[in-house]
């Protein structure tokens, strides 16, 4: 089964990126996915090259934001879409089978469309207000994912979802009630000054109920 927390990757430049992204690592981030918007492919390439080499020396799992191409080029663990990137067949016929394909949902509509074409997980959100993307999405709450989930429940929809959007350390338990798998974050750890012992709290919250 995937890992419960997931750092989607912040900054303005390659050298910020990967600064970034290091620090995640050396925290105890084991699912990185490369979030790098409005830049130059050479740039994405080089660094999406550099943070694959970072994933297989820590054994973390590594995903690219939106760009299946830039995936399949690097041979990336798999590719996470936005409800308007590529169509899922597209991205499963170029990537084949033993990749991952994340998909992004803001309502239940959206997951039973994304679950049906054959996403691995899901990305739902925004659970309250944040500044890391723009054209945000009306916010959830706890209360839209209990609903949203009892749905998927009766629907019989078992693909993973994990909680994205402005969640704070304080969230996570009642986040962990409704039922989703894990967490997508962002901000939280990048401005972190205590990184290893925030990854440390949120996995002991979100794994807290886990028999291992």
């Amino acid at each position: 089964m995937f890992n419960k927390l997931q750092y989607i990757s912040q900054g303005e430049t390659v050298e910020k990126q990967l600064y970034n992204i290091h620090q995640a690592l050396d925290a105890g981030c084991d699912w990185i996915q490369m979030r790098f918007k409005n830049q130059t492919d050479e740039k994405r390439f080089v660094l999406a090259e550099a943070v694959k080499m970072l994933c297989k020396e820590y054994l973390a799992t590594f995903i690219v934001n939106d760009d299946v191409l830039l995936a399949q080029d690097i041979d990336a663990d798999g590719v996470h879409l936005g409800l308007t990137d590529m169509s899922m067949n597209e991205a499963r016929a170029i990537l084949g089978d033993r990749k991952i394909i994340g998909a992004t949902a803001n309502t239940f509509e959206d997951i039973v469309f994304q679950s049906q074409n054959g996403c691995d997980y899901i990305g739902l959100g925004p659970f309250q207000f944040t500044e890391t993307k723009e054209k945000l999405s009306p916010v959830l709450g706890a209360e839209g994912y209990v609903s949203i989930l009892n749905k998927m429940k009766a629907e019989n929809i078992l693909t993973p979802v994990y909680a994205i959007g402005g969640i704070t350390l304080d969230n996570i338990e009642s986040l962990v009630k409704t039922g989703i798998h894990g967490i997508a974050v962002s901000g939280m750890i990048t401005k972190s000054i205590q990184k290893e012992k925030l990854v440390q709290q949120l996995n002991d919250k979100l794994y807290a109920n886990v028999i291992i």
